[in-house]
């Protein structure tokens, strides 16, 4: 990729198996979208599975690949975005410990999807000192970039606010950029870093089938991309609304209408569904079901086909791989030694090959 004044983001994912619909609509939709207009690097954090599956080592290395098979089966294009692997860049980790001195331990602690993790996770405190150290290194993963927007679900949103608060305060101690200062001055005022903002797609977090919590494959409650027809219609048909007869008035801002607005395009469609749904106009849940089944397998089709070619070559998974990790590389070396020489770390240069 050669250099740019492209906007440049950031975003990725901890490889914990294959992608679902949820990391569809909540940030992967956007980043195709992005591709075309951005520089983009896609990060496979695959360190941060670390955290909480080290026994599971060839199980994180195994998820990695399929995750990229999967952004190449959503139209993740590896020549326009650079697919990167967290392990294969160094700056991130020394940008993490160095981060780390910038931030109390209980801001840490209170960052919200760190506690949230803790309680899906079942981890009480039983947590390695790795796991929270984790939302640090997530700073890093974006900064190392110097990216100016992160496409997230609605979920990571507080995350990225303590990824704000370090580029604020790098900048204010290290740059002397005024406390004062605009994010969006910092860089032009003499900062390394970009404050960075969030970019939320249009459904920012999609419920699982299960009617309750946000889609995921630890809560069996998700749709992926390699599901055939028959287990998406399957899956579809399962969630669970309340409501016992299609004469009943419905509220259409449960999870089955979060599904319409998300699948079904055609507006003038989901607005006749979502008005006779609402009068409970003779028309069940199951009806709507298979309209939304339909939408989403057509959405899935080409990704499965796309997948395909990808199936049982991990040769070629990694050749996209590290192609991309050494584009990132070059940016993120660069900025690693904008950090150092700002906090007075800078003492000589060096060089990363991939041979």
């Amino acid at each position: 990729m050669a250099a740019t004044t492209r906007p440049r983001i950031l975003t990725g994912d901890t490889p914990t198996g294959t992608l679902h619909l949820g990391h569809w609509v909540g940030s992967v939709k956007r980043r195709v979208e992005l591709q075309t207009t951005h520089e983009c690097y896609f990060l496979i954090a695959n360190m941060h599975a670390y955290t909480t599956r080290t026994r599971t080592a060839p199980d994180i290395r195994r998820d990695s690949l399929e995750i990229v098979r999967d952004y190449l089966a959503m139209g993740i294009d590896p020549v326009q975005a650079a697919i990167v692997l967290q392990s294969e860049v160094p700056a991130i980790a020394e940008l993490t410990f160095l981060f780390a001195m910038l931030l109390p331990f209980n801001r840490v602690m209170r960052n919200p999807t760190l506690s949230e993790e803790i309680k899906i996770k079942g981890l009480g405190d039983q947590y390695s000192f790795g796991f929270p150290l984790y939302a640090v290194g997530q700073t890093a993963d974006i900064l190392a970039f110097r990216a100016v927007g992160v496409p997230v679900g609605e979920d990571q949103v507080p995350h990225l606010e303590m990824t704000r608060e370090v580029a604020r305060r790098f900048n204010q101690v290290f740059c002397g950029v005024s406390e004062h200062a605009e994010d969006g001055d910092h860089e032009k005022l003499g900062g390394v870093f970009p404050v960075p903002h969030a970019d939320v797609g249009k459904v920012g977090r999609l419920v699982g089938i299960d009617g309750l919590n946000k889609m995921s494959k630890s809560l069996g409650n998700a749709i992926f991309i390699a599901d055939s027809p028959k287990e998406v219609q399957k899956k579809i048909g399962k969630i669970f609304t309340g409501r016992q007869s299609p004469t009943e008035p419905g509220d259409t801002n449960n999870a089955l209408f979060q599904y319409v607005d998300a699948f079904i395009h055609d507006a003038s469609r989901v607005a006749e569904l979502k008005d006779r749904y609402a009068r409970g106009d003779n028309i069940g849940d199951g009806h709507i079901k298979v309209e939304i089944a339909e939408a989403v397998n057509a959405l899935l089709e080409p990704m499965r086909e796309r997948r395909k070619q990808y199936e049982g070559n991990d040769g070629a998974i990694v050749a996209i791989i590290k192609e991309g990790t050494a584009r990132a590389n070059t940016l993120a070396e660069e900025t690693l030694r904008m950090a150092k020489d700002a906090a007075s770390l800078g003492y000589f240069t060096r060089r990363i090959d991939f041979v």
